[in-house]
């Protein structure tokens, strides 16, 4: 009997841990973040005309950190999200020319997500390489639906994509999608989320709004009609606008997560990737500057995070200095992960901060610059932060938080303050040196089994004269330019390399001209028209190709063929035209046969 009783005992108590066990099931992640959103384009910061109904009730809900600063721009503030290191030491310190493809070997939150049971997932905007080894499927997500760079309609997007119905990468292959993209994002990701309710699950909503061009749908234009906004700039409106289809979307969202029951145990977080592009003239929550600005506007942001069942919830604010490279370093504290850093972080894990379990935060000295050129270049607008300063490219210091709107230069009354920031910044820029990042390239990988043809835009051109190459437009409206692009070739073999003004889904020959488009209400410019037609000769250099052909009327691509040696390389490829000047291929295909 006593037998029994022990063995009843017994599994009374292990039912108990299972059950405990069960409801201490990892959280699933929902990661939203927008795209040159800044702090004041929320009317939960302030900002007087804006609706976002929504995002105000989530930051009532999080715990907000009010003094969190990413990169100045796009795809340097994804590179450092999720690395936990700075964009400068991992080849993104730009958003196109070759600068903004992610180095293979970084480490990145998915993957470190995936080794620990976590299903990933995500939608939109990626920015960080649209070739393998780049893309998103090959960084540590089970499920992608992207469109391509650093905005619909640049170059490695699909071709005449404008917002609406457009055409997506879908795990690696197009799929037409009927919507907004917005809603398009939104509604994959729901549904994302149903099939993996039982998680855990990492969903990164990642919107190309409200970027630049400012389409939105008619319904959105609407609402910013009227007598209180006749004052806001036409495009503000729309900017606005944009802002409030994400908010419809978000509640769609947190409706979903209650009606599935998850929402308790799913961190929900809210952040945006640099300053505002649009809102400054208006209302910039008091910062100084905006996208690419390294005055506080350019890369201080809205962060909010809640999860009921880690209690991070009831409308805190926490105003220590943190960044963005915090954020993989406290996810694998918060969440307990297995993770081994192969690389130093320059993160530090906020977890203390957000629990609560300390008060005494060090005061770091933090620092971001805006780079957008071709190399690293010391001293480029830059500033170094902490607690109490910012130092402005060496020669402005302002005493912070008195002094948010960055106006009044107390270098002069504080000099050594700006020498004591001045040695950190010059410590920081010498471990690039010593990693060796100024002299490393990332390879574009052609002739693999994981991308076979590559389709390769100008997007990615390494060139001092990038402005001319990296946008549909430029294929529409070309200008003379050049440079390279840095290619791996994976295998020996045979292989087909294709030279294109426009890529093969537009049906549009190298000489095609067509008539500017007139649009809709929706939408923001005009379609430009093709009005060059005089391309006479492809060249190409590769490997051991270097060759040139005739471009015949009615042409859509010149093709070249011939044995190519596993290597990297520096490939070249032109269009030029009748009076010899030369433009980039706009499009290369390369296949191995």
């Amino acid at each position: 009997m006593k037998i029994l009783k022990l063995l009843a005992l017994i599994l009374v108590c292990t039912n108990s841990l299972i059950a405990q066990n069960k409801d201490k099931q990892p959280p699933n992640i929902i990661f939203i973040i927008t795209d040159d959103q800044g702090m004041g384009d929320l009317a939960c910061t302030g900002n007087p005309y804006i609706k976002t109904p929504n995002l105000d009730k989530l930051y009532n809900q999080s715990i907000r950190l009010t003094n969190y600063h990413v990169s100045t721009t796009c795809a340097p503030t994804r590179a450092s999200i999720m690395t936990g290191r700075h964009c400068n030491r991992v080849n993104v310190y730009h958003t196109i020319a070759g600068r903004s493809l992610l180095f293979e070997d970084e480490v990145t939150l998915p993957q470190v997500l995936a080794q620990n049971g976590y299903t990933n997932a995500m939608y939109g905007k990626w920015h960080l390489g649209d070739n393998y080894p780049f893309r998103p499927m090959d960084r540590g997500f089970h499920e992608v639906v992207r469109h391509g760079a650093g905005g619909i309609g640049q170059g490695p997007d699909y071709w005449g994509n404008d917002y609406f119905d457009d055409t997506y990468w879908h795990n690696g292959q197009t799929q037409k999608y009927t919507g907004y993209c917005t809603d398009v994002f939104f509604s994959e990701a729901m549904h994302f989320i149903e099939d993996n309710k039982d998680g855990p699950f990492f969903c990164y909503i990642s919107t190309n709004a409200p970027h630049a061009p400012y389409n939105l749908p008619k319904k959105y234009y609407d609402m910013y009609q009227g007598e209180k906004f006749e004052k806001l700039h036409p495009r503000l409106r729309r900017f606005y606008g944009m802002i409030t289809n994400i908010d419809d979307n978000f509640k769609k969202l947190e409706d979903k997560l209650k009606n599935l029951n998850i929402a308790d145990n799913t961190i929900v977080i809210f952040t945006t990737d640099n300053g505002t592009s649009a809102g400054r003239s208006t209302y910039n929550a008091g910062l100084k500057g905006g996208k690419g600005s390294q005055y506080d506007g350019g890369h201080r942001v809205p962060f909010f995070i809640r999860w009921p069942n880690g209690e991070l919830t009831g409308g805190k604010d926490i105003d220590k200095l943190v960044a963005h490279y915090d954020l993989l370093p406290t996810f694998v504290d918060l969440l307990g992960l297995n993770f081994n850093t192969k690389k130093p972080l320059d993160g530090k894990s906020l977890e203390p901060l957000l629990t609560g379990e300390t008060t005494n935060w060090e005061n770091r000295i933090l620092y971001m610059d805006t780079q957008r050129e071709q190399n690293l270049v010391k001293y480029k607008k830059y500033t170094v932060m902490d607690e109490n300063w910012r130092l402005v490219d060496g020669d402005e210091l302002y005493k912070m938080p008195g002094d948010r709107g960055q106006e009044q230069n107390v270098i002069k009354s504080y000099p050594e303050v700006a020498s004591r920031l001045a040695v950190g910044y010059n410590k920081w820029w010498q471990s690039f040196i010593d990693e060796g990042v100024d002299q490393k390239y990332a390879y574009i990988k052609v002739g693999s089994r994981h991308e076979n043809p590559s389709r390769i835009s100008a997007h990615d051109l390494i060139t001092g004269r990038y402005a001319n190459a990296w946008h549909q437009n430029s294929a529409i409206r070309p200008m003379p330019s050049g440079g390279s692009w840095r290619i791996e070739v994976v295998e020996d073999g045979e292989y087909t390399i294709s030279l294109r003004r426009f890529p093969r889904e537009s049906g549009l020959g190298i000489n095609a001209i067509f008539p500017a488009q007139d649009k809709a209400v929706e939408y923001d410019k005009t379609s430009p028209a093709s009005e060059k037609s005089d391309f006479k000769e492809a060249y190409l250099f590769l490997a051991s190709i270097s060759k040139s052909q005739e471009i015949k009327a009615g042409q859509d691509e010149v093709t070249f063929k011939g044995k190519l040696a596993a290597g990297k390389y520096d490939m070249e490829a032109e269009l030029i035209d009748e009076a010899g000047r030369r433009h980039p291929a706009y499009y290369v295909y390369i296949e191995k046969h």
